[in-house]
Parts: C-alpha cells; sequence; structure tokens
C-alpha cells in the first residue's frame, strides 16, 4: 500500500508566535503533522481560492500555515480532501454568474410578491388596537411638521362633521357597505405643501385639509365622496400594509416596544410618496362610490374635483401628496367610474 502524501508545513502551537517546520500527512481519520495528531473531524479545513497562503486550523488555536498554495491543493486532493461542492461552484464564473442571476430574480420575486404576502400576512395578525396606537403616534408626528391646527372655525368644522355623520348614519341604514368600528377625521392646515388632499392613516385617522374644503366648498358630495374613498382605506387596512411594506421589520419593532421614533421620522416620506398601490386606490374608489352612494351623494361631482384640482396643480410636482394625482389611476378613469351607473 503507498505511503500517504506528505507536504511541508508551518505549525504553530498556538501558544508561541516560533513557527516549527514539520511534515503533515493524512491517515486513519487523522492528520498528522510531526510527532502530533488531530482527528480531521476537529480540523477547520481551508476552502480553495486562486491566491494566497493555505491554513489549517487545529484544535486548541494552533495552525499549520502552506506557503505553497498549488502544492498544497494537489497534495489536499491526493490525501482524498477534494473541494466541496460550494468551493467548486464559487471557482467557476459560470456558475457564479448563475448565483448571482438567481440572487437577483429571487430577491425580485420577494420584493415582489414575497413582501405583499408577508405583509398581509402581518395585518390579519396584528390586533386593532396597535394599528389604532401607530396612527396615533403618526399623527402626532404629523402635527407641528407637515400639519397645522385648521383655519376653518368651530362651527364650520362642526357643520362638515354632522354631514358626514348624516351620510354614514344613512349608509348604514340603507344597508351600504361595512364601516370601520373605529375612524375619526381630523381637520387641518396643510399649507402649500399638501394643499387640497385628504389621507388616511392607519388605524382610522382620517386628515382632511381646509384646502380641501375651500376648494369644494359648494361641492359637499364631491367631499362625501372624497372621504368615503379615504374610509375605505381605513377597512381594508391600506395604510398600515403601506406602511409595513415600506420598513417591514422597524414597523413590527415599532408597534412591539413601542417606540415610533425610526417609523415617524420616515413617515412623511412615505406619505409624500402617494405609494398606494393602483389596486388598493380601486379597492378604496369601489369601496367609497358604494358608501357615498348609499350615503345620498352624488358621486359624479367628483368630476368638479378633478377638474379643479387639475387647475389648481398644472404640475404635479407643485403637490407631491395631493389626491388623485401620483400613484392613482388616471383621472379620466376615475371620473367614468364614479359616474357609472
Amino acid at each position: 500500500m503507498d505511503a500517504a502524501p506528505r507536504l511541508t508545513a508551518d505549525w504553530f502551537d498556538g501558544h508561541s508566535a516560533r513557527a516549527r517546520p514539520v511534515q503533515a500527512w493524512i491517515d486513519g481519520g487523522r492528520l498528522h503533522f510531526g510527532d502530533q495528531s488531530a482527528p480531521l473531524a476537529g480540523v477547520t479545513w481551508p476552502e480553495r481560492q486562486r491566491h494566497g497562503q493555505r491554513q489549517i486550523l487545529l484544535p486548541g488555536g494552533g495552525l499549520l500555515s502552506f506557503a505553497d498554495a498549488a502544492a498544497f491543493d494537489s497534495w489536499a486532493r491526493a490525501s482524498g480532501r477534494g473541494d466541496s461542492a460550494v468551493v467548486q461552484w464559487q471557482q467557476s464564473w459560470r456558475l457564479a454568474l448563475l448565483s448571482l442571476v438567481l440572487l437577483v430574480a429571487g430577491l425580485a420575486a420577494g420584493w415582489r410578491w414575497g413582501l405583499p404576502w408577508a405583509v398581509d400576512r402581518a395585518v390579519d395578525v396584528l390586533p386593532l388596537s396597535a394599528e389604532h396606537t401607530l396612527g396615533e403616534h403618526l399623527l402626532g408626528g404629523l402635527d407641528g411638521e407637515w400639519l397645522k391646527p385648521s383655519r376653518l372655525s368651530a362651527a364650520e368644522q362642526q357643520a362638515w362633521q354632522q354631514r358626514w355623520a348624516a351620510a354614514i348614519a344613512r349608509a348604514r341604514a340603507d344597508g351600504g357597505p361595512a364601516v370601520p368600528e373605529r375612524f375619526e377625521i381630523h381637520f387641518r392646515d396643510g399649507g402649500k405643501a399638501l394643499g387640497p388632499n385628504a389621507f388616511a392613516l392607519p388605524g382610522g385617522d382620517i386628515v382632511v385639509t381646509d384646502a380641501l374644503l375651500e376648494l369644494l366648498a359648494d361641492e359637499p358630495d364631491a367631499v362625501t365622496t372624497v372621504l368615503a374613498h379615504e374610509l375605505g382605506h381605513v377597512q381594508h387596512r391600506h395604510g398600515l400594509r403601506l406602511m409595513l411594506r415600506a420598513g417591514a421589520v422597524s414597523v413590527v419593532a415599532s408597534v412591539i416596544v413601542g417606540d415610533f421614533s425610526t417609523l415617524l421620522a420616515a413617515a412623511p416620506a412615505v406619505l409624500a410618496g402617494n405609494a398606494y398601490s393602483r389596486d388598493n386606490e380601486r379597492e378604496a374608489d369601489v369601496y367609497g362610490r358604494a358608501l357615498a352612494r348609499a350615503g345620498g351623494a352624488d358621486t359624479s361631482r367628483m368630476a368638479v374635483f378633478f377638474e379643479r384640482l387639475a387647475k389648481r396643480h398644472a404640475n404635479v410636482d407643485n403637490n407631491p401628496m395631493a389626491i388623485a394625482i401620483s400613484t392613482h389611476p388616471a383621472d379620466e378613469e376615475r371620473v367614468r367610474f364614479f359616474s357609472e351607473r
């Protein structure tokens, strides 16, 4: 039987910086070096690379260093220590390129399908109380930064609230779509940054800007339809889904530990992106149209809203958060939808 192949190495015992030249070989399931040996199961074998030394880590902190990488690789193969499948994959540029392609495809698939699926499952199990807490923190963070107290008088605010409450009551009496158990309308001055706008936060808080009510002061049915649309986002928990997708890990951590600082810092950018998907917007439109009509509103008056909004904001860049632009479906499509019978 042929003797096991041997290779010269420098042995560092882990206690001294002095190297000792030894002969290394493998026999009987053990790695022998000089007058020492160690079980193969207890040593860390180096992965083959194109350049650099090869080092075998020994139990107890010692190591064997091999200066000639090519000689080491030949000795390892002759001793029955061939490359693993992972190392073979790494050494092939074709397989490495394939790995990159598969990685990119996997990330794209995860973003396109995996993340929405995970978010939907998280929304299903997240209690409404946690969503309400999140919405309250978001509203508190937006107040003073993007939102100011409403310029509407108390009487004006009460009149709008009463008109909205009457529409909801009529919709419930006429068998309209289910209404969330908790929602609240907040009047705010959004300044030039927000302009005519309405948006729903997780948990049922709906913000309506003074500019929107001024724009539609003579079109209460359009206001009712806009609010019904936003209530559709609340009913389907679109705001929570949006925030989870924007920062799934940080949002879940915020809800669990009660620290919303990271989320609040990113909230304006997320809301400003108006990033509801078109499917979410159409789902809210369907809900909003049904609820507004059940509440006695003429939803075709939304055409006036879109027309006035277009005149006010001919350039989308002037108002990144304006309703019915950005990711919302095209105005013409929505006008037809709200006017259909």
